[in-house]
């Protein structure tokens, strides 16, 4: 059969978990300082108008999240991929669609626990200023994992466009600026590359073990050795006697990078990724062997074949210093085809 592609850490966006629970934990409000005049209303208006504004406030976004999870919870009881659609957009949404399609080939616990409702707990709203979207830090419930979560318009519908889950502790965002964030052009270079170039690099650690673009980032990150190690294994997996074993970059589904200073003036960015894996015959078993495609694979194509290529949308969430090299410290990937 197909080795699968390793599973990465539990995304659980798209997998429903336990009880309702809420905690909003930051209050992100503008405010103004300078003099006052006999009655103080003046200045106070003018103070009000200049400071800087985001797309929500705090309470607006809570009422967002919200509706996502409550959305969620019913198109994933029945896994209704428009109704999702309404509230869910981007990578995400990639992935939801892919969990749907697989659904069937997963455990029954995995399958129970992915339609309870869930909603997300624990949460510090990042704003920032001038911009279309917003991020969350927040926690699912039932779970300790923290998520970066970011939400944007699409469809004039606001909607979960990314979502990362990472085990590394996430770094401070700065809401230095009237209580919000502030946003970072994806272009931007900040120390040795830009958010942009984030994905290439991840993507070479799969394709070459890091000897080109890979080379950019830092190795020693869990994500950085989970990927490596695939590379290694292309020698070592169980049908290396018969195949090869090979990954190939990919433009990513949907290709927007999200991008917000750090208290210490890094940079922390949700970036989209994707990469095929190509199991393919050796030349002198061609015409007497087929591969057996796996579960998932078969899913999207049950037909044996000499040629397996396996598509995988993701999302990275990277940090980048000043100085140094960035870190990929969580990813998340789905099969989303098989062929």
């Amino acid at each position: 059969m197909a080795s699968l592609h390793p599973a990465r850490a539990t995304r659980t966006t798209g997998i429903a978990l336990l009880m309702l629970g809420l905690t909003s934990t930051v209050a992100l409000t503008a405010c103004g300082g300078g003099t006052t005049d006999d009655d103080g209303k003046a200045d106070a208006k003018a103070s009000a108008s200049a400071a800087p504004k985001g797309a929500v406030t705090r309470e607006q976004a809570a009422k967002i999240v919200d509706n996502y999870t409550t959305v969620n919870g019913k198109a994933n009881k029945t896994r209704n991929a428009k109704l999702l659609s309404t509230v869910e957009g981007g990578q995400v949404h990639e992935q939801s669609k892919a969990d749907y399609k697989t659904f069937s080939t997963w455990t029954k616990a995995d399958r129970s626990d992915y339609e309870k409702p869930f909603t997300y707990q624990d949460r510090t709203y990042y704003i920032p200023a001038g911009e279309d979207w917003f991020a969350v830090k927040a926690t699912a419930s039932g779970s300790k994992t923290p998520a970066l979560l970011v939400f944007g318009k699409e469809g004039g519908a606001w909607k979960l466009t990314s979502a990362v889950y990472s085990e590394a502790p996430i770094p401070t965002i700065d809401t230095g600026n009237h209580g919000l964030a502030t946003a970072v052009a994806p272009s931007t270079r900040v120390g040795a590359l830009a958010p942009n170039d984030v994905s290439a690099a991840f993507e070479d650690l799969y394709e070459t073990g890091g000897k080109k673009a890979g080379a950019g980032i830092s190795h020693t990150t869990d994500p950085a050795k989970d990927a490596l190690k695939l590379y290694k294994g292309r020698e070592t997996f169980d049908l290396a006697k018969w195949a090869t074993k090979k990954y190939f970059a990919k433009d990513p589904a949907y290709g927007t990078t999200y991008a917000l200073r750090l208290a210490d003036g890094g940079v922390l960015a949700v970036v989209p990724t994707a990469h095929t894996q190509e199991t393919l015959l050796k030349q002198q078993y061609m015409g007497s062997f087929e591969i057996n495609p796996n579960k998932q694979e078969s899913v999207y194509n049950p037909a044996k074949r000499a040629l397996v290529t396996d598509t995988f949308q993701g999302m990275t969430l990277a940090t980048l210093p000043k100085s140094g090299k960035p870190s990929v410290i969580a990813y998340e990937y789905r099969m989303t085809n098989s062929k």
